[in-house]
């Protein structure tokens, strides 16, 4: 029998075929066998079911801010974060073979890229019918059978949908960037240049947030992100999705989280993992 490392990591991602996810998971993964999932709920079941070892899902871009669905599995489920992809995401305007852009009535994509090129759709497309897909590749698969369309997603969508590309960087920021986690069963080993993931609650007391970053700022532990969402099931209560440099288990980080289980009320580890490079 193979020894266990000498087999490819299966990896799950956010498909079809031709995503940033799918190009994320490669720049994580120079070797494994990349599996795609039709949603981001179906890549955290894929690992949590063990039909994979990894899963590639994209958390945040620098134009749009969070993606939720993931913010929201991170609270449900019970996978650590393991490491940390950057990708800078340039946009194309994608159609059938000899499609004008005077003929372009609907545009496909997923929300986030619709969002990062909301400029340009409202200049040159104002009166264009956009329509939402769970994906730049799948919007790209979609364009065969929508008369008078178009799509937004990478070069390789198009060139494996043999779709052409009318526009390349059509993004409104130049400098647009995706930040993807990596999702395993257990997080990563200290590397000296690490990032922790977390969720909290605070108390619903006058000061309660500024003690909880407090611990922070007097160990001088640099914060990355702090983001509140809707707590489920509790109108107007939030929970804190936090990052900051360094690993969990490095003495100064290790006593913050201490000290935080005296002043939150919940406290949700997701992991330590290797910054993206």
């Amino acid at each position: 029998m193979r020894k266990r490392e000498m087999v490819k990591p299966r990896v799950a991602y956010l498909g079809p075929e031709g995503t940033f996810c799918e190009q994320a998971a490669r720049k994580q993964f120079s070797r494994a066998a990349l599996i795609p999932y039709p949603n981001i709920a179906g890549v955290f079941m894929a690992v949590e079911k063990r039909e994979v070892d990894y899963g590639a899902v994209p958390v945040e871009n620098s134009t749009e801010g969070s993606v939720y669905a993931t913010l929201d599995r991170l609270l449900e489920s019970n996978l650590m974060i393991c490491g940390e992809v950057e990708l800078k995401v340039a946009h194309n305007l994608i159609v059938k073979p000899n499609t004008s852009l005077n003929q372009i009535k609907v545009i496909l994509s997923h929300p986030q890229a619709l969002a990062q090129c909301r400029r340009f759709i409202e200049n040159t497309f104002p009166d264009a019918e956009l329509r939402e897909v769970s994906s730049t590749a799948k919007a790209v698969e979609l364009l065969g059978s929508v008369d008078n369309a178009a799509a937004i997603g990478t070069e390789i969508a198009a060139e494996r949908s043999k779709m052409v590309v009318l526009k390349k960087g059509i993004e409104d920021e130049s400098n647009n960037l995706t930040r993807f986690f990596v999702l395993g069963e257990v997080d990563a080993r200290p590397t000296g240049r690490d990032k922790t993931s977390l969720i909290f609650s605070a108390k619903h007391i006058p000061g309660a947030l500024y003690r909880v970053l407090e611990i922070f700022a007097v160990r001088n532990i640099n914060l990355t992100k702090i983001e509140s969402r809707p707590e489920k099931g509790k109108p107007w209560s939030y929970v804190f999705f936090l990052d900051f440099e360094g690993h969990r288990t490095e003495e100064k980080s290790n006593e913050a989280l201490n000290a935080m289980k005296e002043r939150c009320t919940y406290i949700k580890l997701l992991g330590s993992y290797p910054r993206a490079q």
